[in-house]
């Protein structure tokens, strides 16, 4: 009861006493913010049941905190009021507030780490305007799948990602819009090799490298040339030094306006290196293990044997491939775009994509013998056979030759003991299939892979049962027991008592060395079952 009166006690102070602008209220040079509140010394105060709000504040002219009602004024908006500036004040609020750009009290300007960690996204510098900006890799949004060309490439995150471009005037966008440029994808800009907070220096630009790079967009008869249909970045990067080099390679189509308004996009993120071949890891030790990726290297780099991989749309990937596991045969199809050519001489161009196309990014030079073989260990590593195809086409003088098969096949064995035998590649050999291609009307290439595994392990014979024994005893074991008839006694008696004599010794010496020779056998045989006595 005493509580309760002590709190209508307060209540009622509240109402008489004036209010004091609280210390704790958001104050800024250019206004103050619009409150309502009564406020007495919090000593005043034993306990607080009020309905509003409340707050304890120091109390700008004294010593003792203050007790703070804030009132519900439906009045008050709670935004900034301006402060009144005269023209005596101008100057003093020009110096404060007056520079190139005005950065906000909250915001805080972004900071990056020393080098550049999995996901953190990767910076891009244009030279032409000084701005900093980060690599984008646009992504689907929606059940429609419509492109946003806002979602940043995040670093060693190598995926593929596809969205669909919507065309109202697509004689307009051809020209106009960056997307369907491929310039607008490697040129005026260069990848920092590692983030960089301070100014950026010249060696720390990465460019990028367009590979084969088409032409602009532009309409002719109806139809958009050089559309960008899929982009495929290939970022190199060394551990903490960051990335250092960057290429890019583009696929372009030509859409008509009467059949089309939309396209479909790919865009493809690769990161790979060459430093970090030392910690991949074993296949085995010493021999493969069945399911294991086929170690290959290229100029003393170790990495995995891989082959073509299709994409959703059955093209074949530039980037992704599938790893080959040691012991599994593998079979692939997919589709190479070509560009439609009328020239006979570019039909060297078309064989050579194809057979780079096969072998992906790095041409294989050696396989790995065992699973746990060592780049620096020449013995451990043997050279791959290449057979490559015809290049003269058969019965067609406007054809040409090329690759549309490729079989590598894998002689394996094990060795070692039967209880732990070791498999061990013996030999690989890639052999290339070709076909007579037509320029005119072929614009892709169905082209396989196969893999196949083929055990070459010679079994020895097994044992049938167990060994016997094989006698073979020298001449003389008798010695001195066995006795002529020339060097017999005369004495019949005592003839006949030498005789009974030595046959007794000569069994018990008999009966001795089967003894010893059976002992002999069953240890061989305990200890060596893939021995003959």
């Amino acid at each position: 009861m005493r509580g309760s009166c002590a709190v209508l006690l307060s209540l009622l102070l509240l109402a008489s006493l004036p209010a004091f602008s609280p210390a704790g209220a958001s104050q800024r040079s250019g206004g103050s913010r619009s409150v309502s509140q009564l406020c007495v010394e919090k000593s005043l105060i034993f306990r607080s049941n009020t309905p509003y709000s409340t707050d304890i504040v120091s109390d700008p002219g004294g010593e003792d905190p203050l007790f703070c009602v804030q009132l519900d004024d439906p009045k008050l908006n709670y935004f900034q009021q301006p402060q009144d500036i005269k023209e005596s004040d101008f100057a003093e609020f020009l110096e404060k507030y007056g520079r190139h750009s005005f950065l906000a009290p909250s915001q805080v300007q972004q900071s990056f780490s020393a080098f550049y960690r999995a996901g953190d996204p990767i910076l891009i510098y244009f030279d032409s305007s000084s701005v900093l900006s980060v690599l984008r890799q646009p992504i689907q949004m929606g059940a429609s799948g419509l492109c946003v060309d806002g979602n940043p490439a995040g670093f060693l995150d190598s995926k593929s990602t596809s969205c669909t471009r919507i065309f109202a005037n697509l004689s307009k966008s051809c020209m106009t819009d960056p997307a369907l440029d491929a310039a607008s994808y490697y040129h005026d800009f260069t990848v920092l090799k590692v983030p960089i907070n301070d100014t950026v220096m010249p060696s720390m630009k990465v460019n990028v490298t367009a590979v084969s790079p088409p032409g602009a967009p532009h309409m002719k008869d109806n139809t958009c040339i050089n559309v960008v249909s899929e982009v495929i970045y290939e970022i190199e990067y060394s551990g903490t030094s960051g990335i250092q080099s960057v290429s890019v390679q583009f696929k372009v189509i030509n859409i008509s306006v009467k059949s089309r308004s939309s396209l479909q996009q790919h865009f493809t993120m690769h990161f790979w290196t060459r430093t970090l071949s030392h910690m991949l890891p074993r296949s085995g030790n010493p021999g493969y293990i069945t399911g294991a990726p086929l170690l290959i290297a290229n100029s003393g780099t170790k990495q995995h044997m891989s082959i073509l991989r299709s994409e959703s749309d059955g093209i074949c990937s530039q980037c992704l491939r599938h790893t080959v596991q040691f012991g599994r045969n593998m079979r692939t199809g997919c589709k190479i775009s070509l560009s439609p050519i009328l020239e006979d001489s570019n039909c060297s161009y078309i064989q050579q994509k194809l057979y780079k196309a096969f072998q992906g990014m790095n041409r294989t030079e050696d396989f790995a013998i065992t699973g746990s073989a060592h780049s620096t260990q020449a013995e451990e590593w043997m050279t791959i056979l290449i057979e490559n195809c015809s290049v003269e086409a058969v019965n067609c003088t406007s054809c040409c030759m090329v690759p549309v098969t490729l079989e590598i096949q894998i002689l394996w064995t094990k060795v070692g003991l039967l209880s732990n035998p070791q498999a061990q590649v013996v030999g690989t050999r890639h052999f290339y299939q070709c076909q007579p291609l037509k320029f005119l009307n072929t614009s892709m290439v169905p082209v396989t892979t196969i893999v196949t595994f083929t055990d070459m392990t010679d079994w020895p014979e097994p044992p049938r049962g167990q060994p016997q024994m094989h006698w073979k005893l020298p001449f003389d074991i008798f010695f001195p027991f066995k006795m002529t008839e020339k060097s017999a006694p005369s004495d019949a008696k005592c003839s006949n008592g030498i005789n009974k004599s030595q046959k007794f010794q000569s069994l018990v010496l008999i009966k001795y060395i089967c003894c010893f020779c059976t002992y002999t056998a069953h240890s061989n045989s305990v200890a060596s079952p893939h021995y003959k006595l």
